[in-house]
């Protein structure tokens, strides 16, 4: 007898599509699209796997359900809902897929930080001619450069390797790698966080969002770090207190800061964040960039065979710390 597996609504022609491919992948199992709310909980009930997002009344449906496929590498909170962590349902997600675009982002402010770009741009665009030579922005050495990057997992793990490209040390800290991965110098636990984030001249978060690390960053670790630290974040915005790091920015406590995500997403107009000095931003947009739709595909077709074989899932997650 095949084994089922739904795609969740809400449904679109992508749906579809990435449905005929999974069939054409696994032809052994059941792929079925959902297009309402009604029609996945009719199918539920004989449904191995799904691909979306669930709320308790589809969980308790789904009385064969093995695998839920997250579409997303990072979710809201609210996708571990209480009955889905306390169910036997293995999540996976789509962490990976992001790696490369991620951690060359994480390096474009670093070399922007490096060579006061910070300083220079709004010069440019106040139409400002900032001399060189005796430079106003410091410049910072990367051989000389020390960065602390805080998880080290598959983004974090391509960031140390992209620093390392540029003779930087990297300390990385996490609380599931075992091993320094290729392009770290140090390890540690989380515990160990304040000892190191002061080595930094560039703080680097790539850490997802779990209990541990909402508000990692607050004014007391701020306060830890070199007065002339950048701190980059592209984990989560929950990951960083936005007033405090307003607040540090503006007092000189650290040297600047780059986000590509907020702790309240967009960045309210009027915050001070917007004009808070040697501070640079995206818009949230770091994992921008090509192949990512076929990537994510790939993942669900890898999981789909192993779901057919009763092998164990790829990207398997921690559904009590999110990730």
């Amino acid at each position: 007898m095949s084994r089922r597996f739904l795609f969740l609504p809400p449904s679109s022609p992508r749906t579809s599509e990435w449905a005929d491919s999974v069939r054409a992948a696994v032809p052994d199992l059941d792929v079925v699209v959902c297009n309402s709310r009604d029609e996945a909980l009719s199918a539920l009930p004989a449904a191995h796997g799904a691909f979306g997002t669930m709320d308790p009344e589809l969980l308790a449906a789904a009385g064969q359900l093995e695998w839920l496929a997250c579409p997303a590498a990072g979710p809201s909170p609210s996708f571990y809902f209480p009955e889905l962590v306390a169910s036997s349902v293995t999540v996976t997600n789509m962490r990976g897929v992001y790696n490369d675009h991620i951690s060359v982002h994480i390096l474009s402010f670093v070399l922007a930080f490096a060579r006061g770009l910070h300083y220079y741009l709004p010069q440019q665009f106040q139409g400002n001619w900032a001399k060189g030579g005796e430079t106003v922005a410091a410049v910072t050495h990367l051989p000389d450069a020390t960065a602390v990057i805080i998880g080290v997992g598959g983004i974090g793990g391509a960031t140390a390797q992209q620093c390392s490209h540029f003779g930087m040390r990297v300390i990385g800290i996490d609380p599931r790698v075992s091993e320094a991965p290729d392009g770290v110098d140090e390890l540690y636990r989380p515990e160990e966080i304040d000892d190191h984030i002061g080595k930094g001249d560039f703080v680097i978060m790539t850490a997802p969002q779990t209990p541990a690390t909402e508000r990692l960053i607050d004014a007391g670790r701020l306060k830890l770090m070199k007065e002339t630290a950048v701190l980059i974040n592209i984990g989560r915005g929950s990951n960083v207190v936005l007033d405090d790091l307003a607040d540090a920015l503006y007092d000189g406590v650290i040297g600047g800061a780059a986000l590509d995500v907020f702790e309240v997403e967009p960045l309210p107009a009027g915050h001070r964040l917007w004009k808070a000095p040697n501070f640079l931003m995206t818009p949230h947009m770091a994992a921008a960039g090509p192949h990512l739709e076929q990537r994510r595909l790939d993942v669900v077709i890898e999981n789909c065979r192993r779901l057919a074989r009763g092998d164990e899932l790829a990207n398997v997650v921690d559904k009590v710390n999110w990730f």
